[in-house]
């Protein structure tokens, strides 16, 4: 599954370059002058994670296979995109197609980089992101509901998008329609301001282990979103350097953890998902699921038949099999589990499933 997540902002405040080292790539044009990103940068990334390459040594698998996440660089978004202003109806198309956004704010200052508003105000400039996704959204909304006429909505339907649509004139969140029902007819109809976002805050280098006066203000504005503190050029530089020397590095500047990770962990926590792993002498591999997801939905993730055709499922946490070695040992131990179809899969469930052929 994996998820896919668009980095936006205004121009010139290090997308191309985040992604560039997210991906470890050279993909996206990097340039001080606004919209030298147009067309979408699309990267795919392996997920991390030490339990898969734990469960590859133990089971001797021929195969290691990540889950991943898929990086979208999306051209940068000026006041007035939702009339179309700068590539304002290229870059609201593109964003409809992700999962999750990274709004990516300027906190650091240069003066050999330019500012599309002159000024450092990463609150402003949020704000201006904010702002024209939602009058995207209410122009969206006022065409749909004029369009009724023709193509007749149910009074359910219609009753939620007017709702909508006043929360959106008032400027107010509608996160509160993320059930699975809602959601999907909202999604459906291209809204972007209910897509789950992460606040990335790009600062220098001397910033990066601590923040700084921007990212300070941003946390004490926005106590409740999710924020991470990365420096664009340290992760571009990061992903030249070899395992040992980028460990190295990473700790003389104070840093625990690549932007890649602080990204995926918050991404997987935004969005609610879990990992669970197959393991054998064949393959070795991590799927990504929604957390409190019931077995035989997990199992369609390895193959859609496999829903309709489930048995059981043969699970042992991941710290047993560690534990034990292999899930022969595991099952001897009186560890490996018997579970039906109402087994919600835990986060580093090893699994087994069982089919009808």
């Amino acid at each position: 599954m994996g998820f896919k997540c668009g980095i936006v902002g205004l121009p010139n405040v290090g997308k191309s370059t985040l992604f560039n080292a997210l991906t470890s790539s050279k993909n996206a044009q990097a340039a001080n002058f606004p919209f030298c990103t147009i067309d979408p940068n699309i990267g795919i990334v392996d997920v991390p994670d030490d339990r898969l390459d734990i469960l590859h040594k133990l089971s001797k698998s021929k195969k290691k296979i990540s889950t991943n996440i898929t990086f979208v660089d999306i051209a940068g978004l000026v006041k007035g995109a939702s009339k179309g202003e700068g590539l304002g109806n290229k870059f609201l198309s593109h964003i409809r197609e992700v999962d999750a956004i990274i709004h990516l704010v300027r906190c650091f200052d240069s003066t050999n980089i330019q500012h599309v508003n002159k000024k450092i105000d990463p609150i402003s400039d949020l704000e201006t992101i904010k702002t024209e996704i939602l009058l995207s959204d209410i122009g969206i909304l006022e065409k749909k509901l004029e369009r009724n006429a023709k193509k007749k909505m149910s009074d359910k339907e219609i009753i939620l998008l007017k709702e909508v649509l006043k929360k959106l004139n008032n400027g107010d969140d509608i996160k509160e329609y993320n059930n699975y029902k809602n959601y999907s007819i909202l999604r459906d109809i291209g809204l972007i301001s209910i897509k789950p976002y992460i606040v990335v805050c790009n600062v220098d280098e001397e910033n990066v282990s601590k923040g700084n006066s921007y990212t300070r203000v941003l946390k004490e504005k926005l106590p409740n979103e999710k924020l991470v503190i990365i420096c664009a050029d340290i992760e571009d530089q990061i992903t030249e350097l070899k395992s040992d020397e980028k460990d190295l590095y990473m700790k003389n500047i104070g840093l625990e953890k690549t932007g890649l990770n602080k990204l995926i962990n918050t991404g997987y926590d935004l969005l609610n998902l879990n990992t669970f792993f197959t393991s054998g002498p064949e393959e070795t591999r991590a799927w990504t699921i929604k957390k409190n997801t019931l077995a035989p939905q997990a199992a369609a993730v390895i193959h859609t038949d496999f829903e309709k055709k489930f048995i059981r499922a043969e699970a042992v946490s991941f710290e047993e099999f560690k534990k034990y070695g292999s899930i022969e040992k595991a099952k001897e131990s009186g560890k490996l589990r018997l579970e039906g179809k109402d087994y919600l899969v835990k986060d580093g469930d090893v699994l087994f499933f069982r089919v009808n052929p």
